[in-house]
Formats: structure tokens, sequence, C-alpha cells
């Protein structure tokens, strides 16, 4: 474990951080099968959608335990991130709503989801257990062949994340990184045109932690919504929040409809991909900066990564371009890329707070350990997304290694301390 910072907040007393990263809000059970055609009812091929409790197939929890039994099956949201940061040898901890039921306590999808992310050494003692709603699930249908399937994702729980019941958690954890996931996807959270957010975040930052949450607004059809340059109404939750965030990376696709949301719309085709992430990282710091304290504002693409740093006095610095060095392997699931992404991120900023607070961050080497942590976690199997995650120390090494990584069993060999070149500072 890496030893814990001392911070202040506003009271001016000095505090131990116990934990160094609280993950908020969504968990889910992501399952692939090949019998969930329905989801056919619900989106188009590729896409993905929120779905209500009420349309929810009436599946027995039986069925579920089954599904998740053969697999593929994974921890999703939380159990995106959390799991990877504990596994490099920090202190976390996460709170959300599962289902009640009569596996110890929670119902199928619930119970898979809390001893899969347990099993990593995330403190869960914050869960509630939801008397009257069942844990998300997200079903993915696993299309034969070529066929594209679709993804619908059902908040149940979720839906119903009370602030109030986490505050006490943050006040008895004391993290030094409060990463709520996500923005759009919580009906009471995402209650007040997001303002309940906005201040939920702004009692965070006030006791000393630095803050981090995304957006993931599922829509059925992305590519169609980015060519029309349509607003996509869940975005505009973003309006209050992105002032009071420390931290706010969104996807390349995401950052299009975002700006088409709470800017104006564009002909994209036009634009490369430096030009959009440029474009995009000049609106969000220019028109959602505090000005008045340290923010990183970034996006994610196919080759790599980029951030704009507002420093503690308002002045920018950005924006900081990279590509990954990491782009190795195949992917066994693009699903949760960005959540892994930013699960190394977040830990190296965790890591880091002093130089992020007076603006002296190596943001190139943040993006680099998150494009690690991201590769490691898409090329590993369904059923162990997490095996490949090294020691904090270890990763950071890698990062820091002076030269090319070809492969991706170089990679593991210069990770596992293998390769006499890497740089040991």
């Amino acid at each position: 474990m890496l030893p814990s910072e001392t911070r202040s907040y506003s009271g001016g007393s000095e505090l131990q951080v116990p934990v160094d990263v609280l993950f908020l809000n969504t968990a889910v059970m992501d399952i692939w099968s090949r019998d969930f055609k329905f989801t056919r009812n619900h989106v188009e091929p590729g896409g993905l959608t929120k779905g209500s409790h009420s349309d929810m197939p009436e599946f027995t929890q039986e069925q579920i335990r089954q599904w998740i039994d053969q697999g593929p099956s994974c921890a999703g949201g939380i159990g995106n991130c959390a799991p990877l940061i504990a596994r490099a040898g920090l202190a976390v901890a996460a709170g959300s709503n599962l289902g009640a039921g009569s596996s110890d306590g929670l119902d199928a999808a619930g119970r898979a989801f809390f001893d899969i992310v347990e099993s990593s050494g995330v403190d869960l003692s914050p869960v509630y257990h939801h008397p009257d709603l069942p844990s998300a699930i997200t079903f993915i249908y696993d299309a034969p062949g070529d066929e594209r399937g679709g993804i619908v994702y059902f908040a149940n729980a979720n839906d119903d994340f009370d602030f109030a019941r986490y505050r006490p958690h943050v006040e008895r954890l004391n993290p030094a990184v409060v990463y709520y996931m996500y923005s759009g996807l919580s009906d009471r959270a995402d209650a007040n045109g997001g303002r309940d957010l906005a201040e939920f975040i702004s009692w965070c930052r006030s006791r000393g932690c630095l803050t981090i949450a995304d957006s993931a607004t599922l829509t059925p059809n992305p590519t169609e919504l980015i060519a029309r340059g349509a607003a996509v109404e869940e975005y505009r939750l973003l309006e209050p929040l992105l002032p009071e965030l420390d931290l706010f990376f969104t996807s390349s696709d995401e950052a299009k409809m975002i700006l088409n949301t709470l800017d104006r719309p564009r002909d994209w085709s036009g634009l490369s991909e430096e030009d959009t992430v440029r474009l995009y990282l000049d609106v969000l710091s220019s028109r959602f900066s505090a000005g008045t304290r340290p923010q990183l504002f970034g996006v994610t693409h196919a080759a790599g990564a980029a951030a704009w740093l507002v420093g503690p006095g308002g002045d920018e610095r950005g924006p900081t371009l990279m590509n990954s060095r990491f782009i190795l392997g195949k992917a066994s699931a693009l699903t949760g890329a960005g959540d892994s992404f930013r699960a190394g991120l977040v830990s190296y900023i965790s890591q880091n707070v002093p130089a992020f607070r007076d603006g002296t961050l190596d943001v190139a080497e943040a993006l680099q350990m998150g494009s690690l942590a991201a590769c490691l976690y898409l090329t590993a199997p369904l059923n162990n997304r997490y095996g490949s995650i090294r020691p904090y120390e270890s990763m950071l090494r890698t990062v820091r290694h002076p030269d090319p990584i070809a492969s991706l069993e170089e990679l593991m060999s210069v990770l596992d301390g293998q390769n006499s070149t890497c740089n040991e500072s």
C-alpha cells in the first residue's frame, strides 16, 4: 500500500487519508448471451440504451444466476474501475445500491457484483441493500457471426441513488478522490436538472476531496445523432456539474454529442480527430472552468487521449496530446474501455494530489497510465478482466520505460521487471 498523504479541508484541520478513491453510484452486472434477442426491441444493432425497470423482462433470479455462472459476464460501472485501482495496491472503497435478496442478503446480480469487486480488495461497506428494486443489469446480445448485438442497461436500484445516504460514508472514509459514475444514469441523482449532483460534488470538494464524474448517456444511435448534429437532452445535466468538478474525461464520440448539445451543432465530417479534440477541450476549458482552482478536462480517442489543464490561477495549459504507447494485443471486448482508462488516470492523480493542486501535474504521464490500465483490462479474458493489473509502482515504471514496447508479451515482461533497461526512477 502506498503511504497516505495528509491534507486539509475548509475547516483547516489536518486529516489522515485512509482511502485513495471512493467510487459512488453505478453498480451493474454486464451479461452476454445469445438468448438476449429481446434487445432488438429496445436498441439498434451496435447501439446502447437505458431501459426502465417496468420494461425489464421478468427473468427469474435463477435464470439470471445461471446466465452469470455460464458467462461471459463481468461487473460493470464501478466494476470497470475500482478493482483495477485496488489491484494496483491503492485503498479503494465503493458505495452503490444493490438489490436485496436471498443470496446472503442480495439478489443474484447484486451478489455476483459484490463478490467480484470485493475479491479485488475493494471496501464495500458503503453498499446499500435496496429493499424494493433489483440490482442493475446490462443485457448484451452476443449476436452470431458478423451481426452486431445491442446493449440494454436497466438501472433498477441505481435509479434510487440518494446523496444523503452516502454523505456519511464520504465523511467516514475521507477519500483523496471521489469518483461519481455516471451523470445521466440515475433518475433520483439526476433530478433537479443535475443541480443535486453538482451540489453534492461541491460539498465533497469542501471536504478537501478531488472530484471526478463522467457521463455515460446511452443512446441507441450515436453515429446518426452526431451526423445530424442532434442535441441529447441528458447532456444538459452537465451544465451545472462541469464547473464543480476537478476532472472530467469522456470519449471522442461523446465529446461531439456534448458540443452538439451544450454549444452548437457542427459538421464533424470536415474535422480531423485532432481538430475535434482541440475544439472540444477549448470549449470546455473556456466555458466551464471555475477559474480559481486546477481542473483537468480530457477526451479519449482511438489513438490515445488529450487533456487541458487549467492551473490554480485559472491559467490554461494545453492541450496535451498523447498517442498511446500501449495499444497492444486484441481486445476481448470493448466494454469498459473508457472506464478502465480513467482507472489508470485516477490512480495516478490520487498519488500526485499536491502536483495536481499546484498545477505541475505531469499530464502526459497521467494519460499514459490511463492507457496502460485500459490495455491491461481490455486484453484480459472476460472471466478475469483484472488479472493483468500489476502494483502501482510496476505500472508507473512501465509508463516511464524508455524504449518502445512492441507486443503484449513484451509489455507483461516489462511490468514484471524482466527487462533490465526499465527505468527504475
